[in-house]
């Protein structure tokens, strides 16, 4: 059969901004070639994407978060996996790269820098967020 198992869970990813910059992280192993990313992992059983994309977050990468906005989903193209993108908005911490066996490096990137990080793209519509919030420094 070709089609995505369905006992697999969600995938929740942390759009996270902070001083006009989005949060990235680096895998140590790349997944469907990508290497930068979002913070982003399984959602748990009795968990929202709101919940699990905060957690994901803490656990990779120090920060605090609240996942407040649900921007989109899909099933990505190159995993297969159903993903949600979430909006978190910074609450407290400092960024390293927690979960030192699934991630290599964290960084704070600017719209003109997204390009080299993730350069097939993002999805549309955590495209159109990220233009339309990170052009203001100092942004949420």
């Amino acid at each position: 059969m070709s089609e995505q198992p369905t006992d697999q869970p969600g995938i929740a990813a942390a759009v996270v901004i902070d001083n006009g910059r989005v949060l990235m992280v680096r895998r140590a192993v790349a997944e469907a070639g990508l290497t930068w990313q979002f913070p982003a992992g399984a959602i748990e059983a009795g968990e929202d994407a709101l919940a699990a994309a905060a957690r994901e977050t803490s656990e990779e990468t120090g920060l605090q978060v609240d996942g407040t906005l649900l921007i989109g989903e899909r099933v990505h193209p190159g995993t297969g996996r159903h993903m949600s993108y979430v909006v978190c908005r910074l609450i407290s911490g400092d960024v390293y790269a927690a979960d030192d066996e699934e991630l290599d490096e964290v960084a704070w990137v600017t719209l003109e820098e997204l390009a080299r990080y993730v350069p097939d793209g993002l999805f549309a519509p955590v495209q159109k967020y990220l233009d339309e919030h990170l052009n203001v420094t100092g942004a949420e």
